[in-house]
């Protein structure tokens, strides 16, 4: 019986070690979406998606109008591997272009 309870032991302590380490690395992970990938885009709230787009431009300048070409980059088929740093410096460079023609 003692042989029963000793590994019983180590199972349940296995099983919590395991949880513990399941929430300390979800807690860990960045719901930052500068850093992130279009995965994440739609998930964020609003006020989260035009803060990164202020941070990634640099200015205030078509806010609106870049977060949603990247709300509609992100619609797009196997997007979701692009970073969001990428899709808004192509959306600014497009907006940038159209503005100089």
């Amino acid at each position: 019986m003692n042989f029963i309870k000793k590994y019983f032991k180590i199972l349940v302590g296995a099983g919590v070690l395991v949880v513990v380490l399941f929430i300390f690395t979800m807690s860990m992970r960045s719901n930052d979406l500068t850093g992130g990938t279009l995965k994440n885009w739609p998930s964020a709230s609003t006020d989260e998606r035009s803060a990164t787009i202020r941070t990634l431009v640099g200015s205030d300048e078509n806010t609106e109008l870049l977060v949603a070409c990247v709300d509609k980059m992100a619609t797009l088929p196997d997007s979701e591997q692009m970073t969001v740093t990428d899709a808004a410096r192509l959306c600014n460079l497009g907006i940038q272009l159209k503005q100089n023609l």
